[in-house]
């Protein structure tokens, strides 16, 4: 409506982003998102669930992520703009208050993950210079971590597609090296293959289940390909090439991580892989003992570092927009004078980071409730592409079978119950968290009333695009 008013008026229209991205750089880009510290640092704790099976979660996890992907291509080629769940939640039900949620979940979401990447961080930094793995120790590293992410997060740090590329290099160097020692290895003899195919048998529900609740893990490692959302507006030809290099990205990073898995249980037991932070060290201790452990351990702390900080930019900057739309208090919104960034968001981001890390602190608890966030919101994008189907646009588009967002929806809420065995902390922090959101909210509309204003809740729409990056 606003370009047809400003079309209307004779006014200029607003300047459009670059399109700057071909095919080749959008791969990477999703590439990069979805790897990161889901593999690193959970590929143990699905151990644990599932036994020697490891890779059959991961799987599991990719199928669904890749039904809720063709969701997402029809939306991002129906609607080419940098924004995410949260547009199309308005769009197809026009509830402020379902919009909001949706937003805040994506932003607690990303609170989550860079908590998790900063324990795994802590993890692999104790290893590396052999401080020992006290959980003191390593809370009080990730803490200091999560300060530095602070620091650089209010000095202000702008992303760019040749840091994501070099970013996804190292990453996937850091796999293939895993790969490559688990596969020389079982080529030179060593190792157990016939784990690949064991099973859990320490507890007395049926295989599945512990299949179940390894991929409520594993999803942590899948999440990251909806950010491509917001690369719409800066890539060339987006409703032609997305299909194309979405499915592409995700079938690559699906067989990466499920070679990992192979290379990892062949060579550690699922019992020694379950224990501590740091599961692919072990793997290339045990199965290249000669190799420089300290530089396969700076590459899982590059890869996971990255993450926290585009975490806790994206979350930050979310609770500023939505404080922009006085949807949340004012005060959130608040931008420093001399670095221009938004402050305020920016230390309650962290505290909230800081909480996460001192009173959970696990990396499974705090990745499995990213998952758990991000499988809500999934399932709300999976029902919106229905709706929105009355909802006719001129241009061609990506058209997914009605198919697929229904098993999408269903598996996604299926993953959300608690009959999958994920551990209850989980829904304690993902509802405390909303809980918090949802009082917020109530704290600024009865102010807004007191001062007679009227929130742009209408805006929000344009802020739930960015979720976690692994």
């Amino acid at each position: 409506m606003t370009d047809i008013a400003a079309s209307q008026s004779g006014a200029a229209a607003p300047p459009e982003l670059k399109r700057v991205m071909g095919p080749w750089l959008l791969l990477l880009f999703i590439v990069g998102d979805i790897l990161g510290t889901g593999i690193y640092a959970l590929t143990g704790q699905v151990a644990a669930q599932v036994g020697g099976a490891v890779w059959l979660p991961f799987l599991v996890a990719f199928a669904v992520a890749l039904v809720t992907a063709f969701s997402y291509l029809e939306l991002v080629t129906k609607y080419p703009r940098a924004a995410g769940a949260a547009l199309y939640t308005h769009k197809a039900f026009g509830i402020h208050f379902i919009t909001f949620i949706v937003a805040f979940a994506v932003m607690s979401s990303g609170i989550t993950s860079s908590s998790t990447a900063s324990r795994a961080f802590a993890a692999n930094f104790a290893e590396v210079f052999g401080l020992g793995d006290g959980v003191l120790g390593v809370t009080a590293i990730a803490l200091c971590f999560m300060a530095l992410v602070a620091i650089v997060n209010f000095r202000g740090v702008g992303e760019s597609v040749k840091a994501n590329v070099v970013l996804t290099i190292v990453e996937l160097t850091g796999l293939l090296i895993v790969i490559f020692i688990g596969f020389w290895a079982i080529s030179a003899g060593q190792g157990d293959v016939s784990r690949v195919l064991e099973f859990n048998t320490s507890s007395d529900s049926a295989p599945i289940w512990g299949v179940i609740a390894g991929t409520t893990l594993a999803f942590f490692a899948m999440v990251g390909f909806e950010d491509a959302v917001n690369m719409a507006e800066e890539t060339h030809r987006p409703s032609k090439i997305f299909p194309k290099v979405l499915l592409g990205g995700l079938l690559i990073t699906g067989l990466i991580y499920v070679l990992v898995s192979i290379s990892a249980i062949t060579l550690v037991s699922p019992e020694d892989l379950a224990e501590g932070d740091t599961p692919l060290l072990k793997v290339v201790e045990a199965g290249a003992p000669g190799f420089p452990i300290e530089i396969f351990g700076f590459i899982t702390m590059f890869a996971v570092a990255n993450s926290a900080l585009i975490n806790m930019l994206m979350a930050s900057r979310l609770v500023y927009g939505m404080s922009r739309e006085k949807v949340l208090p004012s005060a959130l919104g608040a931008v420093h004078k001399t670095r221009q960034t938004p402050y305020v968001a920016i230390i309650f981001t962290t505290l909230l980071a800081f909480a996460l890390i001192t009173f959970v602190g696990e990396v499974p608890a705090l990745g499995g409730t990213t998952a758990l966030l991000l499988l809500g919101v999934f399932t709300i994008v999976n029902i919106a592409v229905l709706v929105l189907r009355r909802d006719p646009v001129e241009h061609e588009h990506f058209t997914t079978p009605s198919i697929l967002p229904i098993i999408g929806a269903l598996s996604c809420a299926f993953l959300v119950g608690p009959w999958t065995g994920r551990d209850p902390v989980q829904y304690t922090i993902a509802g405390i968290l909303l809980a918090m959101g949802v009082v917020l909210w109530v704290v600024t509309v009865m102010v807004n009333r007191a001062t007679g204003t009227t929130p742009d809740t209408s805006k929000l729409e344009g802020l739930g695009g960015s979720g976690p990056v692994n």
